[in-house]
């Protein structure tokens, strides 16, 4: 551990790993879905999760990519249990589909990661007609967790054990416009830019968990809602940066991505705050709110209006229900 690095809340720092993070945590008998786990943090907290025991559910966008993502964690670890699933969360059609074959395994569900994800895309569309970056980041996995959530509350009755719910948002939601989610605004390209958008939708992430959270307390459901910064690894989420960001705007961006997370074992850092967050029972009973290198951080004061997160609720059921 860095010795200039003062004690935190947990007694995990942004130098952690994944595997120090769950160290000495069972999942065995636990059933995860982990979205965007064909690459980058997804597939490192795939592995991570299945070296624990937990039964992961990868549901890729790309099935050959997921099966090529299983194989390399079957053979260094021949005992883990892992399904690949298809799923494009830009189509709510494909939500929907994924979540009636998921429910027809008949497998119990403790954990959903929302982590799949696009930044800073080109303006175009989702297949459903909302801009990319929130009908993918945001609606996508709102619906899939809405889908889900019964499965989930079932789950967490049957077996007396806490179902939780990890959004991955981002420290880039602090990067957004002054009114936060632009609702009327949101299919305007002579408007978009493409880092705002990202913001946007990555805001949209936070307010999700928090009313998600504010309700299943409400009804005293056993699940919890939480959502989280993870640790940056150079993934193709970046795909898309060369061709339509300047350096200016990655030097106004990297730190807030960057801030507190040392390039040491990046790979695996960048999956800590996720498996943190999923597994580690300092964890357990705390919902609504923000985790930044394993520990609760303060979001912005936008992530933190509840009547905004009330309309953003509204406005994404009437989507969904459309």
């Amino acid at each position: 551990m860095w010795p200039f690095v003062r004690k935190r809340p947990s007694g995990f720092f942004s130098s952690s790993t994944a595997e120090e993070v769950t160290r000495g945590i069972y999942g065995t008998g636990l059933t995860a879905i982990i979205t965007g786990a064909s690459s980058g943090i997804g597939t490192e907290t795939a592995q991570v999760l299945a070296l624990r025991g937990v039964h992961v559910v990868m549901a890729v966008r790309n099935v050959s990519s997921g099966n090529a993502v299983k194989e390399a964690i079957v053979k260094e670890i021949p005992t883990v249990r892992i399904d690949v699933m298809e799923l494009d969360l830009s189509s709510m059609a494909s939500v929907r589909k994924f979540a009636l074959e998921f429910d027809a395994l008949n497998l119990p569900l403790n954990i959903l990661i929302n982590n799949a994800g696009v930044l800073a895309t080109p303006f175009s569309l989702s297949q459903d007609g909302w801009e990319l970056q929130f009908g993918t980041n945001h609606i996508g996995h709102f619906l899939l967790t809405d889908l889900l959530l019964e499965k989930m509350k079932s789950t967490s009755r049957k077996s007396g054990i806490e179902g939780r719910i990890v959004i991955l948002s981002s420290e880039g939601h602090r990067l957004t416009n002054w009114d936060g989610v632009r609702f009327d605004k949101i299919n305007n390209q002579a408007l978009y830019q493409s880092y705002l958008a990202y913001g946007q939708s990555k805001l949209a992430n936070i307010l999700h968990a928090n009313e998600l959270a504010r309700r299943l307390k409400e009804e005293g459901a056993n699940v919890t809602a939480n959502s989280l910064h993870p640790g940056l690894i150079m993934t193709n989420l970046f795909r898309y940066q060369n061709s339509i960001i300047n350096g200016n705007l990655l030097l106004l961006l990297f730190p807030l991505l960057l801030f507190g997370t040392s390039t040491k074992q990046l790979s695996n850092l960048g999956a800590a705050t996720t498996c943190y967050v999923a597994m580690n029972p300092e964890v357990k009973g705390v919902t609504g709110k923000f985790f930044k290198d394993s520990n609760v951080c303060t979001p912005s004061s936008q992530a933190l209006d509840h009547e905004l997160a009330k309309k953003l609720w509204d406005f994404s059921m009437n989507i969904i229900q459309a």
